[in-house]
């Protein structure tokens, strides 16, 4: 894999996403959209995206589609490199937002963000991870979650690097510089 060839100048899209009913979300972190970061070539494998989100620190890598109903993380930050295929995703919860995901896209989610694939082709394929490899816990927007999922997404840290450019990148500026324009 050629890390420069792999890699290209990606368009941010973001969206800060409130609470939604059951679902924290995370007021205080955008979403982040990545639009085209990554140029996938025929002979490339999913294991292209994993060396780029490790060499960043995300693992606990994993390769597969994203759930059909709403769930999200209260314990971690996910990030997902789309490899083939795209989807419709909704973000957010019931009433969230609809993001199209198309090959060589990242969306980075931040702890508390309920998500789920709404439609995909066939050959819809990401591959997850997380900061630090952290093991993700799994929550399905039920009221019993609450307040315990609230008070683990405020004791996540930010991640060290950004997921596809390292020390460099959005997420600086939407995370911890809080200068991401918001859709």
């Amino acid at each position: 894999m050629n890390k420069e060839k792999l890699i290209q100048e990606a368009y941010l899209v973001s969206h800060t996403i409130a609470e939604n009913g059951d679902f924290p979300n995370n007021p205080k972190l955008p979403l982040m959209i990545y639009k085209g970061a990554f140029l996938i070539h025929p002979d490339e494998t999913e294991e292209a995206i994993k060396k780029v989100f490790a060499q960043n620190g995300y693992t606990n890598a994993w390769v597969d589609g994203i759930f059909d109903y709403q769930h999200y993380h209260s314990n971690t930050h996910e990030v997902m490199g789309v490899y083939c295929g795209k989807a419709e995703v909704q973000f957010g919860g019931e009433h969230g937002v609809c993001i199209e995901l198309d090959k060589g896209d990242v969306v980075m989610i931040p702890a508390g963000v309920a998500h789920m694939k709404l439609h995909a082709s066939e050959d819809f394929t990401v591959v997850g991870a997380y900061p630090n490899g952290a093991e993700y816990n799994m929550k399905y927007g039920k009221p019993e979650e609450r307040p315990e999922a609230d008070e683990d997404i405020a004791n996540v840290k930010n991640p060290d690097n950004d997921p596809v450019y390292g020390s460099k990148g959005h997420l600086f500026e939407c995370w911890y510089n809080q200068k991401c324009a918001n859709v």
